[in-house]
């Protein structure tokens, strides 16, 4: 594989706190992420890991601090705001449609590009089946992609849960997100489910030039794959690198890594 080419900040995170009634669940967090890179988010359960998500992508609004994607500020985004301008995220419990087609569920992820109205939508007339075909050609493209062709019509809540977790990889992809945010891709996998989603981001990062942000628990995982790696405990960041700086960080060794690492 080519050397990796990881460009300029293209999502900064300043100062975010977050608090539900007296529950501190961020403290002043700030990191940032580079156009292109893979960018791991860590540390214990509890640790505000998926806050952090949610305020990135509009679910949650942080009492303080200010998100930029490609230097533009967003206070208050909602999440379609969000999706729009070229976030998408997967979430930990999968949020599938499950009495529909694996097509059909990444067909939702499209929503956002369609722009036709409805009523020529529902009649498939004109520019509205054009565009139909055009989607659905994208959607193919990531079917095989994600190596799913076998299970194109079968209704999502029949297959195993790591198929489920890459039609859910799948929709996010759908939506041409600029960035990605996962969480926690390879929760309740077994070996091979892992080392296949390892692959997946690998290629979406280079085939698609798509940037990462991860959440994951397998420091194995995280240490192959990430660029970089942000760990907080207790909603504050304790530690940012490189995989093999935060690896030696004596404060990341005692909060997570245990000592025996």
């Amino acid at each position: 594989m080519s050397e990796k080419k990881i460009g300029d900040v293209i999502l900064d995170v300043k100062n975010i706190s977050l608090r539900f009634g007296g529950v501190k669940a961020l403290t002043d967090i700030s990191f940032n992420v580079k156009e292109h890179e893979i960018r791991a988010i860590i540390g214990p359960n509890g640790a505000g890991k998926s806050s952090m998500l949610n305020c990135i992508n509009g679910v949650y609004q942080p009492q303080e601090g200010s998100i930029s994607f490609r230097g533009q500020t967003f206070k208050h985004m909602n999440s379609r705001q969000v999706a729009e301008m070229g976030i998408a995220r997967t979430f930990q419990n999968l949020a599938l449609f499950k009495g529909m087609s694996v097509i059909d569920n990444i067909m939702t992820g499209r929503n956002l590009r369609i722009k036709s109205n409805l009523l020529l939508q529902a009649l498939r007339i004109g520019p509205a089946e054009r565009e139909e075909v055009a989607h659905r050609e994208k959607v193919e493209h990531i079917i095989d992609f994600l190596e799913i062709q076998a299970h194109r019509k079968t209704p999502v809540g029949q297959l195993p849960y790591g198929l489920q977790k890459r039609v859910d990889l799948g929709r996010a992809l759908a939506m041409e997100p600029q960035v990605l945010l996962l969480d926690e891709p390879m929760a309740g996998m077994n070996v091979e489910e892992k080392q296949d989603m390892c692959r997946f981001i690998l290629d979406i990062n280079d085939e698609f030039g798509t940037t990462v942000v991860l959440i994951e628990h397998d420091m194995g995982v995280v240490m192959d794959i990430s660029d970089r790696v942000v760990v907080l405990d207790y909603g504050k960041k304790i530690g940012d690198g490189t995989p093999e700086e935060v690896r030696n960080n004596e404060e990341v060794i005692s909060a997570y890594l245990g000592t025996s690492h």
